[in-house]
Protein backbone atom coordinates (compact mmCIF):
# COMPACT_ATOMS: atom_id res chain seq x y z
CA UNK A 1 0.00 0.00 0.00
CA UNK A 2 1.90 3.22 -1.00
CA UNK A 3 2.17 5.80 1.73
CA UNK A 4 0.22 9.15 2.10
CA UNK A 5 1.44 12.49 2.01
CA UNK A 6 -0.64 16.03 2.83
CA UNK A 7 0.61 18.88 1.18
CA UNK A 8 -0.51 21.79 3.71
CA UNK A 9 0.51 25.20 1.51
CA UNK A 10 -1.20 28.25 -0.19
CA UNK A 11 1.27 28.63 -3.08
CA UNK A 12 -0.42 26.45 -6.58
CA UNK A 13 3.31 26.34 -8.09
CA UNK A 14 4.63 24.71 -4.68
CA UNK A 15 1.56 22.31 -4.10
CA UNK A 16 1.97 21.69 -8.11
CA UNK A 17 5.52 20.89 -7.51
CA UNK A 18 5.20 18.73 -4.61
CA UNK A 19 2.82 16.42 -6.08
CA UNK A 20 5.03 15.40 -8.98
CA UNK A 21 7.82 14.61 -6.96
CA UNK A 22 5.96 13.03 -4.53
CA UNK A 23 3.32 10.90 -6.89
CA UNK A 24 6.91 9.79 -9.11
CA UNK A 25 8.35 8.59 -5.57
CA UNK A 26 5.43 6.53 -5.17
CA UNK A 27 3.32 8.67 -2.56
CA UNK A 28 -0.65 9.62 -2.93
CA UNK A 29 -0.85 12.94 -2.28
CA UNK A 30 -3.56 15.18 -0.86
CA UNK A 31 -3.82 19.07 -0.96
CA UNK A 32 -4.72 21.79 1.35
CA UNK A 33 -4.43 25.37 0.24
CA UNK A 34 -4.67 26.64 3.91
CA UNK A 35 -4.27 26.20 7.65
CA UNK A 36 -7.93 25.46 8.63
CA UNK A 37 -8.30 22.95 5.52
CA UNK A 38 -5.22 20.97 6.01
CA UNK A 39 -6.13 20.21 9.95
CA UNK A 40 -9.47 19.44 8.53
CA UNK A 41 -7.68 16.83 6.16
CA UNK A 42 -5.61 15.23 8.78
CA UNK A 43 -8.65 14.38 10.77
CA UNK A 44 -10.45 13.04 7.84
CA UNK A 45 -7.97 11.46 5.52
CA UNK A 46 -5.05 10.71 8.17
CA UNK A 47 -1.88 11.01 5.98
CA UNK A 48 1.04 8.78 6.43
CA UNK A 49 3.04 12.28 6.70
CA UNK A 50 2.21 16.06 6.31
CA UNK A 51 4.46 18.72 4.69
CA UNK A 52 3.49 21.87 6.11
CA UNK A 53 4.19 25.98 5.28
CA UNK A 54 4.38 27.82 7.86
CA UNK A 55 3.25 30.92 5.87
CA UNK A 56 -0.43 30.69 5.60
CA UNK A 57 -3.20 33.01 4.83
CA UNK A 58 -5.29 32.04 7.58
CA UNK A 59 -3.67 30.36 10.90
CA UNK A 60 0.36 30.87 11.05
CA UNK A 61 1.39 27.37 10.51
CA UNK A 62 3.09 26.92 13.95
CA UNK A 63 -0.41 27.52 14.93
CA UNK A 64 -1.70 24.36 13.00
CA UNK A 65 0.87 22.74 14.11
CA UNK A 66 0.62 23.25 17.80
CA UNK A 67 -3.55 22.55 17.47
CA UNK A 68 -2.18 19.14 15.30
CA UNK A 69 -0.16 18.41 18.19
CA UNK A 70 -3.33 18.09 20.61
CA UNK A 71 -4.61 15.44 19.05
CA UNK A 72 -1.98 13.69 16.47
CA UNK A 73 1.35 12.65 16.24
CA UNK A 74 0.96 12.52 12.36
CA UNK A 75 5.11 13.20 11.47
CA UNK A 76 5.24 16.60 10.51
CA UNK A 77 7.98 18.46 7.78
CA UNK A 78 7.69 22.30 8.05
CA UNK A 79 8.45 23.82 4.59
CA UNK A 80 9.65 27.50 4.97
CA UNK A 81 11.40 30.25 3.14
CA UNK A 82 12.05 31.36 7.35
CA UNK A 83 15.65 30.29 7.92
CA UNK A 84 16.46 31.65 10.59
CA UNK A 85 17.26 29.72 14.08
CA UNK A 86 14.39 31.23 16.04
CA UNK A 87 12.16 29.82 13.17
CA UNK A 88 13.85 26.74 12.94
CA UNK A 89 13.79 26.07 16.85
CA UNK A 90 10.24 27.69 17.25
CA UNK A 91 8.71 25.24 15.05
CA UNK A 92 10.94 22.25 16.67
CA UNK A 93 9.61 23.22 19.66
CA UNK A 94 5.59 23.02 18.56
CA UNK A 95 6.11 19.66 17.41
CA UNK A 96 7.39 19.74 14.22
CA UNK A 97 9.53 16.47 13.01
CA UNK A 98 12.08 17.94 10.83
CA UNK A 99 12.55 21.66 8.23
CA UNK A 100 13.12 21.91 5.49
CA UNK A 101 14.16 25.82 4.49
CA UNK A 102 12.76 26.73 0.52
CA UNK A 103 14.23 26.24 -2.14
CA UNK A 104 15.39 22.86 -1.22
CA UNK A 105 16.16 19.78 -3.47
CA UNK A 106 13.86 16.80 -4.43
CA UNK A 107 16.57 14.28 -2.75
CA UNK A 108 16.45 15.93 0.57
CA UNK A 109 13.03 16.45 0.46
CA UNK A 110 12.43 13.15 -0.06
CA UNK A 111 14.93 11.74 2.59
CA UNK A 112 13.62 13.90 5.60
CA UNK A 113 10.08 12.40 4.48
CA UNK A 114 11.59 8.90 4.60
CA UNK A 115 13.08 9.66 7.96
CA UNK A 116 10.20 11.04 9.46
CA UNK A 117 8.32 8.31 8.52
CA UNK A 118 10.53 5.93 10.02
CA UNK A 119 10.35 7.28 13.01
CA UNK A 120 6.77 7.44 13.51
CA UNK A 121 6.28 3.64 12.63
CA UNK A 122 5.81 1.74 15.71
CA UNK A 123 8.83 -0.40 16.98
CA UNK A 124 9.19 -3.67 19.02
CA UNK A 125 10.01 -2.80 22.59
CA UNK A 126 13.54 -3.40 23.19
CA UNK A 127 15.59 -2.34 25.84
CA UNK A 128 18.36 -3.03 24.15
CA UNK A 129 19.60 0.53 21.77
CA UNK A 130 22.23 -0.72 19.09
CA UNK A 131 23.78 1.12 16.70
CA UNK A 132 27.51 2.29 14.92
CA UNK A 133 29.15 0.05 17.50
CA UNK A 134 26.83 1.63 20.75
CA UNK A 135 24.56 -0.95 22.56
CA UNK A 136 23.04 0.88 25.68
CA UNK A 137 20.72 -1.58 27.78
CA UNK A 138 17.88 1.26 29.14
CA UNK A 139 16.82 -1.48 31.95
CA UNK A 140 20.55 -2.64 33.00
CA UNK A 141 21.47 1.46 32.61
CA UNK A 142 24.57 -0.12 30.62
CA UNK A 143 26.57 1.16 27.61
CA UNK A 144 29.32 -0.04 25.20
CA UNK A 145 31.08 1.16 23.09
CA UNK A 146 32.61 -1.57 20.13
CA UNK A 147 32.68 -4.45 22.90
CA UNK A 148 34.19 -2.22 26.04
CA UNK A 149 31.85 -1.01 29.17
CA UNK A 150 31.64 2.39 29.42
CA UNK A 151 30.87 4.56 32.52
CA UNK A 152 28.36 7.44 32.42
CA UNK A 153 27.55 9.71 35.22
CA UNK A 154 23.93 10.64 36.06
CA UNK A 155 23.52 13.15 34.28
CA UNK A 156 25.44 12.04 31.03
CA UNK A 157 23.34 8.77 31.39
CA UNK A 158 20.34 11.40 31.49
CA UNK A 159 21.08 12.71 28.40
CA UNK A 160 21.67 9.50 26.39
CA UNK A 161 18.32 8.30 27.86
CA UNK A 162 16.85 10.90 26.29
CA UNK A 163 18.17 11.20 22.67
CA UNK A 164 17.79 7.36 22.02
CA UNK A 165 13.67 8.16 23.25
CA UNK A 166 13.63 10.68 20.78
CA UNK A 167 16.24 8.97 18.37
CA UNK A 168 16.63 10.38 14.59
CA UNK A 169 14.76 13.75 16.09
CA UNK A 170 16.37 17.01 16.67
CA UNK A 171 15.83 18.21 19.89
CA UNK A 172 16.08 21.75 20.79
CA UNK A 173 18.29 22.78 23.52
CA UNK A 174 15.63 24.00 25.22
CA UNK A 175 13.73 20.75 25.51
CA UNK A 176 17.03 19.03 26.75
CA UNK A 177 17.48 21.24 29.66
CA UNK A 178 14.19 21.11 30.74
CA UNK A 179 14.18 17.43 30.50
CA UNK A 180 17.78 16.65 31.93
CA UNK A 181 17.93 19.68 34.33
CA UNK A 182 14.38 20.88 34.97
CA UNK A 183 12.55 24.73 33.91
CA UNK A 184 14.74 26.52 35.76
CA UNK A 185 17.58 25.55 33.21
CA UNK A 186 15.94 26.46 30.31
CA UNK A 187 18.53 29.14 29.04
CA UNK A 188 21.54 27.58 30.73
CA UNK A 189 22.85 26.22 27.88
CA UNK A 190 26.46 26.53 28.61
CA UNK A 191 25.67 23.00 30.69
CA UNK A 192 25.24 21.59 26.93
CA UNK A 193 28.13 22.32 25.36
CA UNK A 194 29.92 20.72 28.32
CA UNK A 195 28.27 17.95 28.84
CA UNK A 196 27.92 17.16 25.07
CA UNK A 197 31.48 17.17 24.67
CA UNK A 198 32.36 14.88 27.99
CA UNK A 199 29.67 12.05 26.47
CA UNK A 200 30.78 12.08 23.13
CA UNK A 201 34.71 11.44 24.32
CA UNK A 202 32.95 8.39 25.81
CA UNK A 203 30.57 7.20 23.02
CA UNK A 204 31.89 8.41 20.15
CA UNK A 205 34.70 6.36 18.19
CA UNK A 206 36.37 9.85 17.15
CA UNK A 207 34.74 12.78 19.39
CA UNK A 208 36.19 15.39 17.52
CA UNK A 209 34.04 13.78 14.40
CA UNK A 210 30.79 12.44 15.90
CA UNK A 211 28.68 10.08 13.80
CA UNK A 212 26.07 9.55 16.23
CA UNK A 213 25.08 12.75 18.85
CA UNK A 214 24.87 15.00 15.81
CA UNK A 215 25.04 18.86 16.90
CA UNK A 216 22.59 21.24 14.52
CA UNK A 217 24.38 24.69 15.21
CA UNK A 218 22.12 26.88 17.08
CA UNK A 219 18.78 24.49 17.08
CA UNK A 220 20.10 20.99 19.25
CA UNK A 221 21.42 18.01 19.02
CA UNK A 222 19.94 14.40 17.52
CA UNK A 223 20.72 11.16 17.83
CA UNK A 224 21.74 10.14 13.91
CA UNK A 225 19.55 7.24 13.16
CA UNK A 226 21.20 4.58 10.15
CA UNK A 227 20.06 6.16 6.88
CA UNK A 228 19.10 8.90 8.16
Amino acid sequence: MKPSALIIDDEVQIRRMLHVALEGAGYVTKEAENGSLGLQAVATLRPDVVLLDLGLPDLDGLTVLRRLREWSQTPVVVLTVRDSEEDKVAALDAGADDYVTKPFSTAELLARLRAAQRRAQPREESAIFSQGGLVVDLVARTVQRDGIEVNLTATEWSILALLIRHAGRILTHRQILREVWGPKAEEHREYLRVYFTHLRKKVERDYSKPELIINEPGIGYRLKLAGG
